[in-house]
């Protein structure tokens, strides 16, 4: 951790969400969140009307819940103002102090804090900015900064002073690839052995899995589940995780039990354990598990047509259309050229299909193992 001239806190710190509900408009953005997170990093993720700022919003104390509590170390800080609660948040739209430098910028928290001193001060500013890549840009001021650079001091400002909580609202979605990949990097780091509590908010599953930190995922204003998300990736407990975590979309198929068996579109295989016949299913593919080839005996076989090449550079989306009108998008490595109303057949080893019931929990693997669902 960086060292600023001021004893950082020792010890556990909590952040507790109890019953938290918000409702804006008529209607509910918080939905009976209920969280309790400890020292070092937690990653939130899940899509952009999922409530993600809305629930650090309220973490903060920068908006108050219609009901529930926030409580951090046992302390109920629910009517306490953010200006008196030990909090840091980073927005994804960057926020400085225009007439101040960077160097400014960054150790203006600190200088609200009596516990450093001005050597303190001025050691921790450099230390902060060296890690964020801005040490030659101390004496600008954000005018003077790229878009990246204004985000990165709004970062750096941040984590500049010990904090109980820190709330990171997708800090990094505005940046480059590269300055994203890096800092990443450097902030799992940093945050491994954080003496408070980190909370940083996502809607790039890609991100969450990256940062491998114990993940809440978030939807319709309600926690889904709470746990590793490599995990949560490769053995999903419901359609809504899933969903949340696949970045390409998972393709979704209708099918049906009969007989032991699912039919899919005129393909079929063996159904999961025990699950009544005559139900109907909901059939997961994520776009990378797409072939083009038959991998082997048992594959499931979707006569289609070429609707649409997306090259990306590394990659191919290849948008299909099988029968019923059902579409199905396949991720192919390199760049391959197709021709729009062109037929093809796409083929998915059934060992890496998802199956969910009609209230979308995940039904059991059809064999005795699952599979790694990143191969």
């Amino acid at each position: 951790m960086l060292d600023g001239g001021r004893a950082e806190r020792t010890g556990t710190v909590t952040l507790i969400l109890d019953g938290v509900f918000v409702r804006r408009r008529g209607e509910t953005w918080l939905d009976d969140v209920r969280l309790e997170l400890s020292n070092g990093m937690t990653t939130l993720v899940g899509p952009m009307t999922a409530g993600k700022t809305t629930l650090m919003r309220v973490a903060a104390g920068l908006s108050p819940p219609d009901s529930g509590r926030v409580m951090v170390d046992g302390k109920d800080v629910t009517s306490i103002s953010v200006r008196k609660r030990s909090v840091a948040f980073v927005y994804q739209q960057f926020i400085n102090y225009p007439s101040l430098t960077v160097y400014e910028n960054i150790a203006s928290p600190l200088r609200l804090d009596p516990g450093f001193r001005r050597d303190g001060i001025d050691r921790r500013v450099r230390e902060v900015a060296e890690l964020m890549g801005l040490a030659a840009l101390l004496g600008r001021r954000p005018a003077e900064l790229s878009g990246g650079q204004q985000q990165r001091t709004a970062i750096a400002r941040a984590l500049a002073r010990p904090v109980d909580v820190l709330l990171l609202d997708e800090p990094l979605a505005n940046l480059d690839f590269k300055l994203r990949e890096q800092l990443r990097a450097d902030l799992k780091a940093m945050f491994a052995d954080s003496s408070g509590v980190v909370l940083y908010a996502t809607a790039d599953p890609n991100e969450a899995l990256t940062f491998a930190a114990p993940t809440v995922v978030l939807g319709e204003g309600r926690v889904q589940h709470i746990g590793d998300a490599a995990e949560m990736y490769a053995r999903p407990p419901t359609l809504a995780v899933a969903a949340t975590l696949s970045d390409p979309p998972l393709n979704l198929l209708p099918g049906v039990v009969r007989d032991g068996r699912i039919e899919c579109l005129g393909a079929e295989f063996p159904a999961p354990r025990a699950h009544p016949s005559g139900r109907t299913v909901t059939l997961g593919v994520r776009p990378h598990q797409v072939r083009l080839e038959r991998g082997g005996p048992g594959a499931l076989e979707w006569p289609a047509e070429i609707r649409l090449a997306e090259v990306t550079g590394s990659a191919t989306f290849l948008h299909l259309l099988l029968r019923d009108q059902v579409h199905l998008v396949a991720h192919l490595p390199g760049t391959r050229q197709f021709t729009p109303g062109g037929s093809a057949v796409a083929y998915v080893d059934p060992a890496h299909v998802l199956v969910f019931d009609e209230d979308g929990a995940r039904l059991p693997a059809t064999g005795a193992a699952e599979v790694d669902l990143h191969g």
